[in-house]
C-alpha cells in the first residue's frame, strides 16, 4: 500500500479498479523530401487539417446536445487554431525551406511554439499546451492514418488515471463510467478539475508519479476531500473507506430529505443557503441538495475556458440558461475577476510583480470599458429570464463603486438605444473581500442592495498571508480575531443600512464555523451545493441565542489557537460532523 499526495480537485471519495489511460505516443518519421513533393505535402497538410476540423466540429455539435454544453467551446479555440494563417503559413513556408515531410515539420513547429508557452511565468498560458497537443495530435493521427483512443466506449465503473488528460476526451467524463480520477498534471484551474466538480466526480491532480505506481486492473481509493490517493491499499484502508462511504452515503440520503425544508434555527431565524457554481451544469446539483439560489457564479469561467474573449452572445447564453434553470430562484453572478491568479491569454500587461495586489477583478474591468460593456449588456440582456442580482468584486472603496455603477448605467443606455428588453430594478451588490470595504462598509452600504463577503480574499488580505504560499499557510486562520471582527463590523453596518449581509467564501461551506456565522449575524450564506445539507441541519437545531453566546465567548479570548481548539470541540461535542 502506498499513499500519494496531491491536490484536491474535486471532493468526495471513490473506490475502483484502474483504467490506465495511455494515449501512446505518436512516432513521427523524419525524412527528406525533393522541391517537386512540396506541393502535395501541402495538399496532404490541408487535408488533414480539414479532417481535423470536422472532427472537431463533429465532437463540439455532440457536445452541445448534450451535458456539457458550455464547456464545449473551448473546442472554438481548437478550430481557430486550424484555421489560424500564421499557423498553417509557419507549416509551409518550413516545408519549403528545410525540404522535410510535413509530419516532422509539424512536430518541430509545434515543439517550438510549447517551449515559449512553457517558459511563461503565466499559469493560464502553461495550461494552454494542452489544448495545442490535442489539436496537433489530431492532425498527425490523420497524417499518419492512426486511430484515435477514446474514453467514450467505456464499458464499466473505472477510477481514471492518467498522465494528463486531453480538453476534448474530457468531454467524454459526463457518459457516467468515471468513479474516480487521479492525475499526475493539471491544478484546480485546469479543464479536467472543472469538469470533475461540474459532474461530482472526486478527483486528485498533481500527483506526480501517480502513473508510475499503477497499472489498469489496480485497486485505488481516490480521497478528493483529503487529496490523496492510496494504491492498492490493505484490507484494513479497505474497510474504513468503505465503511466511512457507507455512513456517508446514508448521511447524506438522510440530509437530502431537508431539502424542502427552510434554514430556520429553533428559535425562528431564517438564512438563506445558496450555490457556488463556475459553470452553468452546476444548477442541476445546486437544486437536487436544496440550494436556495445561487450566491456566486464566477463568471470568469466563460473567459478562462479558451484562448479568446466570449462575445456577448456567448454569455448572455450562459446567463440566460443559469436563470431559466434556477426557476426564479435569486441567482448572483460576479462580474469579471481576472488578475491575480487568473489570468487571460491576448490580454497585454496582465502579468505583474504582485498580481494579488494589482490589476483585477474591477480594477481591470474599469480599465477595459470595452470588456465590461460586452459582460455588463450580456447580464442585463439575460435579466428577463430570471431573478438576477449583479455583484462587483474587489471593491475597495466608493470611487470604485460609483464608477462600476456608472458603466451599469451605460450599458443599460446602449440596451435602450438598441430597443433591447432588460429588468431594470436589478439589485445590484459588492463583494467585501478588502479590508477597506470592510471597514467603509457603512458608506458603501447606502449605495447597494446587498453585500456578500468573500472570505478567501478578505483573510488573506486582513492577516497578510498569501494563500498560496505553503511556508506562510498556517498563517491563514478564518478564526483569527482580526478576521472575525470585520466580519461583525459589515453584518452590523449593513444592518444599520436595511440590507442583507451574505458570505460566499469557503468559510460559508465549513460546517466548523456555521454557528458562529450565525452568531456574528450573516443572513445567508453560499458554498459548494454539497456542503448545504450538513450545514443546514446544524443551522435547524441551534438557536440564534445560542450562536451569539459562543461569539461572545470566543469574543474574549486572545488568540486563534484558543478560539480554534474552543470552537471545534464545542461543535463536535453537538453535533456529528462528517469531514470526510
Amino acid at each position: 500500500m502506498k499513499t500519494l499526495t496531491g491536490i484536491s480537485a474535486s471532493p468526495g471519495i471513490a473506490i475502483g479498479v484502474v483504467f490506465y489511460y495511455h494515449d501512446e505516443t505518436i512516432k513521427v518519421p523524419k525524412y527528406t523530401i525533393g522541391k517537386v513533393e512540396v506541393k502535395s505535402e501541402k495538399k496532404r497538410f490541408g487535408e488533414a487539417t480539414a479532417r481535423a476540423r470536422d472532427e472537431l466540429l463533429a465532437l463540439k455539435e455532440t457536445s452541445t446536445n448534450g451535458k456539457v454544453e458550455d464547456q464545449s467551446r473551448f473546442l472554438d479555440s481548437h478550430i481557430l487554431m486550424l484555421e489560424d494563417p500564421e499557423f498553417t503559413g509557419n507549416i509551409e513556408r518550413n516545408l519549403e525551406k528545410d525540404l522535410k515531410n510535413v509530419e516532422w515539420i509539424l512536430l518541430e513547429e509545434i515543439d517550438n511554439l510549447v517551449r515559449r508557452l512553457e517558459s511563461s511565468d503565466d499559469v493560464y498560458l502553461k495550461e494552454r499546451v494542452l489544448d495545442i497537443r490535442d489539436v496537433s495530435k489530431r492532425v498527425l493521427n490523420h497524417l499518419l492514418f492512426t486511430e484515435r483512443i477514446s474514453l467514450v466506449d467505456l464499458e464499466s465503473e473505472v477510477i481514471l488515471v492518467t498522465h494528463n488528460l486531453l480538453p476534448s476526451d474530457a468531454l467524454a467524463l459526463y457518459k457516467g463510467k468515471v468513479k474516480g480520477i487521479a492525475m499526475d498534471a493539471g491544478g484546480k484551474t485546469s479543464h479536467t478539475a472543472i469538469l470533475a466538480r461540474a459532474f461530482e466526480i472526486p478527483a486528485v491532480l498533481g500527483l506526480s508519479e501517480i502513473t508510475q505506481e499503477v497499472r489498469t486492473g489496480d485497486e485505488v481509493i481516490v480521497d478528493g476531500n483529503k487529496g490523496i490517493v492510496i494504491v492498492k491499499p490493505d484490507a484494513a484502508t479497505k474497510r474504513r473507506y468503505r465503511d466511512s462511504l457507507r455512513v456517508y452515503h446514508a448521511r447524506e440520503i438522510e440530509l437530502l430529505t431537508l431539502n424542502d425544508l427552510p434554514a430556520e434555527s429553533k428559535d425562528g431565524k431564517l438564512i438563506k443557503l445558496m450555490a457556488n457554481i463556475e459553470v452553468p451544469e452546476e444548477t442541476e446539483s445546486a437544486l437536487s441538495h436544496g440550494a436556495d439560489g445561487i450566491g456566486l457564479f464566477r463568471s470568469e469561467f466563460l473567459f478562462l475556458r479558451s484562448n479568446a474573449l466570449p462575445s456577448e452572445d456567448e454569455q448572455y447564453d450562459a446567463y440566460s440558461r443559469v436563470l431559466k434553470a434556477m426557476g426564479g430562484k435569486k441567482v448572483t453572478i460576479r462580474t469579471l475577476d481576472l488578475g491575480g491568479d487568473k489570468t487571460l491569454a491576448g490580454i497585454k500587461d496582465i502579468k505583474e510583480a504582485n498580481p494579488i495586489l494589482g490589476w483585477r477583478a474591477i480594477r481591470f474591468c474599469l480599465s477595459r470599458g470595452d470588456i465590461f460593456l460586452s459582460q455588463l449588456r450580456a447580464l442585463l440582456r439575460a435579466s428577463v429570464y430570471g431573478n438576477l442580482q449583479i455583484m462587483f468584486p474587489m471593491i475597495s472603496g466608493v470611487e470604485e463603486l460609483e464608477k462600476a455603477l456608472e458603466a451599469l448605467e451605460n450599458a443599460k443606455d446602449s440596451l435602450r438605444r438598441d430597443g433591447i428588453d432588460f429588468a431594470e430594478n436589478i439589485p445590484v451588490g459588492i463583494m467585501v473581500e478588502t479590508p477597506s470595504a470592510a471597514l467603509t462598509s457603512d458608506i458603501l452600504a447606502k449605495q447597494v442592495n446587498f453585500f456578500s463577503i468573500g472570505t478567501n480574499d478578505l483573510i488573506q488580505y486582513t492577516i497578510a498571508v498569501d494563500r498560496g504560499n505553503e511556508r506562510i499557510a498556517y498563517l491563514y486562520e478564518p478564526f483569527h480575531p482580526g478576521v472575525l471582527r470585520l466580519i461583525k463590523v459589515v453584518v452590523d453596518y449593513a444592518h444599520a443600512a436595511g440590507i442583507p449581509a451574505h458570505m460566499c467564501g469557503e468559510m460559508a461551506g465549513d460546517p466548523i464555523a456555521t454557528v458562529i456565522l450565525l452568531g456574528l449575524g450573516l443572513d445567508g450564506l453560499s458554498m459548494s451545493a454539497f456542503s448545504i445539507p450538513e450545514v443546514k441541519k446544524i443551522i435547524r437545531t441551534v438557536s440564534i441565542w445560542d450562536a451569539e453566546e459562543l461569539v461572545g465567548t470566543i469574543s474574549e479570548m486572545r488568540s486563534v489557537v484558543e478560539i480554534d481548539n474552543y470552537v471545534n470541540n464545542w461543535m463536535h461535542e453537538r453535533f456529528d460532523i462528517v469531514t470526510a
